[in-house]
């Protein structure tokens, strides 16, 4: 008799393959009996594959960056370059972030990877959710890399209805069993086109939850964005108008202020000094940041990590300016989070601990300046070993909560402060430390900084709640749309 496993062992964990049913891959992830189930069924109830939708199927490259100027260019003047990051799980382009070529290459060296209004993108290579799908916009014209495929169906509607289902976990999960490679998964061009599609879904349920998720988010933004002006308000920061005029612009400085200093005209400005005058005019006291910091240490990027750590070396979940979120504190992905190899003198020397403010001192792009911060919470802490790349500072101050220090240093940020305080080389910004470690904090008693960051912190909360709630809308309506294609 053949062996079967015993009924009260997990069969997704432990199962038998007969020699039959092996496909010409050896990895046990691919039979588990989950996956293969799911797929028989989607493939029962499938009338055709992505390819018999499909114009043509295109992957873009990535220009090199050692050429940039041959290639790339800002904003104003270029055509977006997408990357995965600008896909979404709702089926819509994203250009958060978004970098942009030249007309040469758009047309030239990428001709082939051209994006048009109603184009299907596909994601096919990156750790992570696999073939995330996006439809682009109407009177788009852009671009991508070779990470995702440009799919021309024809049909903007009908994109959008293969974009909804390719979204769908239960169709990811088939994606994701068929790709290959360790680090860096891939799905190959005759995986992708043998998608199995189901057809005559009523995708009404996620248009709805779309909606409503979209309603959560703009309430959302609305607290996120009022959170600078509660800050200012409780301090007495009244804020400078701006001036658009050409004499209110126009300024005059004398040599001896500028003898040994740096010659950038925006530190400078009328509009720069005003703003610092009325940081300095807040209703109580201010003094200068490197006062009340005790300690400060650049990060180390240390050496790759390996299977095998050499002696003196750590393991650390090192932190990059990535994960400095814009909205709320830090954002880090386990998925996409990289570990690195530290010396322990340099991590002894880190001495990371609660509390301590994490500073970008370096990176930033043309659109959002260098200078944001973190701050470390305990339960970052007990995850793993934490380190910082050299692209970021470590500051642990005294005689002032911490809380409130990253808090105000949010907020000056957020309205222009840091931005004067930077200088750019190569097209990376640098923080110029001794200016922002000098520049004015106001110091409210004890228990207004605590008060203050008892209600950012409540805003904040307040903002993720919506967020999170928009995305349970979503995922639900989905598992609906799921069951109802499983049964």
């Amino acid at each position: 008799m053949p062996y079967e496993v015993p009924q009260h062992i997990d069969r997704n964990k432990i199962f038998i393959v007969n020699r039959s049913e092996i496909e010409g891959r050896l990895e046990p992830e691919f039979y588990k009996p989950s996956l293969s189930s799911l797929e028989t069924r989607i493939r029962s109830l499938a009338t055709h594959k992505l390819r018999d939708y499909a114009i043509s199927f295109a992957g873009g490259a990535t220009p090199t960056k050692t050429e940039a100027d041959s290639f790339y260019t800002d904003e104003k003047n270029g055509i977006p370059f997408l990357r995965v990051q600008n896909l979404q799980t709702n089926g819509e382009l994203s250009l958060a972030g978004c970098i942009y070529i030249n007309e040469e290459t758009h047309n030239g060296l990428l001709k082939r990877s051209q994006v048009f209004e109603g184009d299907l993108l596909v994601k096919i290579t990156g750790v992570g959710r696999m073939a995330i799908a996006s439809v682009a916009p109407k009177g788009f014209v852009g671009n991508t890399n070779q990470h995702m495929v440009v799919i021309k169906t024809g049909d903007a509607k009908l994109s959008k209805y293969l974009a909804r289902y390719l979204n769908l976990d239960i169709v990811e999960r088939i994606a994701s069993r068929h790709s290959t490679g360790g680090t860096r998964p891939a799905l190959d061009y005759p995986s992708l086109k043998s998608i199995p599609i189901i057809e005559g879904i009523d995708f009404t349920p996620i248009d709805n939850a779309l909606e409503a998720k979209k309603e959560k988010e703009v309430e959302a933004k609305k607290i996120l964005n009022s959170i600078d002006s509660y800050v200012l308000n409780e301090l007495g920061i009244i804020l400078p108008k701006s001036k658009t005029d050409l004499n209110d612009r126009v300024f005059y400085i004398s040599y001896n202020n500028l003898t040994g200093k740096r010659l950038d005209p925006k530190k400078y400005s009328l509009q720069v000094q005003q703003l610092l005058d009325s940081i300095n005019a807040a209703r109580f006291e201010t003094r200068a940041l490197n006062s009340f910091v005790r300690e400060s240490c650049s990060g180390d990027w240390g050496i790759e990590d390996s299977d095998t750590i050499p002696e003196g070396y750590a393991r650390c979940l090192t932190l990059r300016a990535t994960e400095i979120d814009n909205q709320y504190n830090l954002n880090v992905n386990i998925s996409k989070a990289k570990h690195r190899l530290i010396k322990d003198e340099r991590l002894v020397k880190m001495n990371m601990s609660e509390n301590d403010i994490i500073i970008e001192k370096s990176g930033g792009s043309d659109d959002q300046p260098v200078g944001r911060v973190a701050i470390i919470e305990k339960e970052l802490l007990n995850s793993c070993n934490i380190a910082f790349s050299n692209f970021l500072m470590k500051i642990k101050v005294s005689g002032i909560n911490p809380d409130y220090l990253y808090c105000f240093l949010k907020t000056m940020y957020n309205i222009g402060v840091t931005d004067s305080m930077q200088s750019q080389t190569n097209g990376i910004r640098n923080l110029i430390l001794d200016e922002f470690l000098s520049q004015s904090v106001v110091v409210p008693p004890p228990e207004k900084q605590q008060d203050i960051v008892d209600n950012v912190y409540a805003m904040r909360d307040k903002a993720k709640f919506l967020q999170e709630e928009g995305k349970n809308i979503l995922e639900q309506a989905k598992r609906e749309i799921e069951r109802m294609i499983i049964n």
